[in-house]
């Protein structure tokens, strides 16, 4: 019978440096976002000396400063949030798809996880439920994978 190797991360944040991308656009949801991916460090033994919050205008610009912060080599892990309304963003699935491959291109490219937690939603009321109410919160999801991608990459 064959062995199976399995590799889990663990989540332990602690001498973990990362970097949270947050949009101004939307700003009273995405805040709701970075104080879910910041609680979620902190209580995974990451410190606040260890975080730095980049403030950028809104999603669209975020694959380019992502790729910046990648390249510093001063990130163990990126953590892109923002939200996308479709009824505020006449452009929402341009901004939404080249957000996503930007940040998929920048992820591949440099080799460092980044955490997706941008929100697309059709309204006001999607984007609040996963912000932190009935959908749970899109900010700790992003910081969980974000966390458990550089864990296991360390074993691979």
């Amino acid at each position: 019978m064959h062995h199976i190797t399995t590799i889990e991360g663990q989540l332990d944040a602690k001498g973990l440096k990362f970097a949270i991308v947050a949009a101004r656009f939307n700003d009273f949801i995405v805040d709701r976002l970075v104080g879910g991916a910041v609680d979620y460090i902190l209580r995974n033994g990451g410190s606040r000396d260890d975080l730095t919050i980049v403030r950028i205008p809104g999603a669209f610009e975020m694959p380019l400063v992502a790729k910046k912060l990648a390249a510093s080599g001063k990130y163990d892990g990126i953590i892109c949030l923002g939200a996308v309304i479709r009824g505020a963003t006449p452009h929402f699935d341009f901004v939404a798809a080249e957000a996503a491959k930007g940040i998929a291109h920048v992820c591949l490219d440099t080799n460092v996880p980044i955490g997706f937690g941008v929100l697309t939603t059709d309204n006001l009321e999607q984007a609040i439920e996963r912000a932190g109410s009935k959908a749970g919160n899109k900010g700790v999801e992003a910081a969980a994978a974000t966390l458990e991608s550089i864990r296991v990459l360390e074993q691979i």
